[in-house]
Order: structure tokens, then sequence, then C-alpha cells
């Protein structure tokens, strides 16, 4: 008997796709020890372009911001830090979820979650990538040389208890939003920039991940946007060249030259969501009004014919 194969949910001949929802939808990851509000400009102007958007935040590897009200005694960040196969596992969850629903996904991240948007590529038909400020190395000018010593942190006694503070300017060059992300780590150790502290133990799970994607990069050839500070102080130009030179489809590039490692916000926000949604319009174009909305689409054409 031959082998056959499945089709997945939603895709062409599949008996799923007819009833899925014809927007295309868009899963945001943010970065390590930080949490969804960082992407939270990016996702209102693509729903604003008529896309469906998830940027949920993932146990374990994010920070959740606390409640108002609720009295915060210590820093977030210190919790159990699960394997980054789980990271990725949470991430397939989400996804899997979405194109349940849609016949396209397309899948974008911020630093180490543009890191693992590539793991989630490796392991999900995604329609399109974007991938901002990627942390494939940590080389920006703000990065201590002492981190080349971070291994030693890694030994299992050590990294469990090891943690490092965030310094100044928080990947942010815009200098009252950098006050306002300060103001925030003091009060409730977390703000929209990420926690005050990043454990040793989640640097661990990092570095792995990177070094399994940065093994596998020729294997991703879906579209892919690449935007990136030319000041980056978190991960200099050597991951956008590496991207470039390595991933299995040649990137698109965009460089933005008056904003550190948070692109989403700092002083470019407007320009680097309008550089993303342009991609993803051009890549996985949003049905057409009549076709998304047809009720609404016919009352207007007749009021239009009217008029």
């Amino acid at each position: 008997m031959p082998n056959t194969v499945s089709p997945l949910p939603g895709a062409a001949g599949s008996p799923q796709a007819a009833e899925l929802d014809p927007r295309p939808a868009v899963l945001l990851l943010h970065g390590l020890c930080a949490n969804p509000l960082e992407m939270m400009p990016l996702a209102r102007s693509l729903r604003d372009a008529g896309y469906v958007v998830e940027a949920p935040a993932l146990d374990g590897y994010g920070v959740v911001p606390p409640a108002p009200g609720e009295t915060v005694s210590a820093s977030p960040a210190r919790r159990a830090v699960p394997p980054f196969e789980d990271w990725v596992r949470m991430a397939a969850a989400h996804f899997d979820a979405l194109a349940a629903r849609h016949a396209r996904v397309a899948v974008g991240g911020l630093s180490m979650g543009a890191v693992l948007t590539l793991a989630l590529a490796l392991e999900r038909p995604a329609a399109a990538l974007m991938l901002l400020s990627t942390s494939l190395h940590f080389d920006g000018w703000n990065v201590s040389p002492w981190r080349r010593l971070l291994p030693l942190a890694y030994v299992p006694p050590l990294r469990q208890w090891l943690s490092f503070r965030e310094m100044p300017p928080y990947g942010i060059k815009n200098e009252r939003l950098r006050e306002w992300v300060a103001q925030a780590m003091t009060s409730s150790h977390v703000s929209a920039a990420g926690a005050d502290r990043l454990p040793a133990a989640s640097l661990h799970q990092a570095s792995r991940l990177i070094r399994h994607v940065r093994a596998r990069l020729p294997e991703i050839a879906m579209p892919a946007v690449v935007l990136h500070a030319s000041e980056d102080d978190v991960s200099g130009p050597r991951s956008v060249l590496e991207l470039q030179r390595r991933l299995g489809s040649t990137p698109e590039v965009h460089w933005f030259h008056h904003s550190y490692h948070m692109l989403t916000l700092d002083n470019e926000r407007g320009a680097v969501t309008q550089a993303a949604r342009q991609f993803l319009l051009r890549q996985v174009p949003v049905a057409d009004p009549a076709e998304r909305f047809p009720s609404t689409a016919t009352e207007e054409l007749r009021h239009e014919q009217h008029a």
C-alpha cells in the first residue's frame, strides 16, 4: 500500500479548507524575559491592515508584568526555566491553533523572539517570517567584554542562582522612554522592555536555542524580512550578515539608524512597523473586503450604486 500523508489543516483540498477564515493570521513572539507589551505597536499596525494577530505570553520564557495594585516583592525573573525545546513547543501550539482557523500563518519575533521564530520555522510551514533585532550573537556596543566568561555561569549549580541585572540604555535610544522603562523596572522589576534581571538559566537555554538555529539556518527557506538597528546595543550587524549569508532564502533587509535594540518601542517604531507591514502585505496579502466581510461589502456596494 502506498504511503499517504494527511494534508495540513487548511491546506488546499483538505476538508477544513472551505471553513477557514480567509484572513491571514500572524503570531508575534516577544523577547527573552520580556512580555507581549513590546510587540503591541506592531500588532496594532497589522490588525489595522486586516490581519488576525496573536502575541501570547510564553510561560517560563517571558515575564508577565504585575497586575495593577499587585505587590511585587522580588524579581519575577527568578522562576524555574524550562528547556528551550519547551519554548518551541509552546510557540508551535499557538501556531497550530491559528493554523486550524486560518489558511496562512506568518510569524515574527523581536530579539530572542526572532531566534524562536526561526526555530519554529524549522517545525512549521510559516507563510512568512519577520525578524526584528535578531540575536544570533550578543555583540552589541553595550555588551560587556566579560560576557565571554558567561558559559562559566552555566554550570548547573550556579545557573540556578545567578542572574544579571539589565543596564541602561535597556535597548532604547529615546531618553524619555528609557526613563519610563527604568522607573517601571525599579517599581515592579519588569517593563514593556523586559525584566530587570536575566537569570543565568534563561541565558543558558537561549544559548542552546541559538546553537540549534544557527546549525540549521540553510533549511529555512520561507520569505523573510530582517529589521535591525545599525546602533543595536545588544546584537550588532554580525547577526544580520549571517542571516543574509546562510538563510535558505535571501531575506529583505531594512536598517534603522536612530534606534537601539528595542525597535518596536524606540524612536523609529512607526517606520519599523510600516516596513514589516508592507513586507507582509506583499508576501501574505490580506483577502479583499468582499471575501473577508461579504455582507458588509455587499451593503457598501449597494450604497455606492444608489449614491
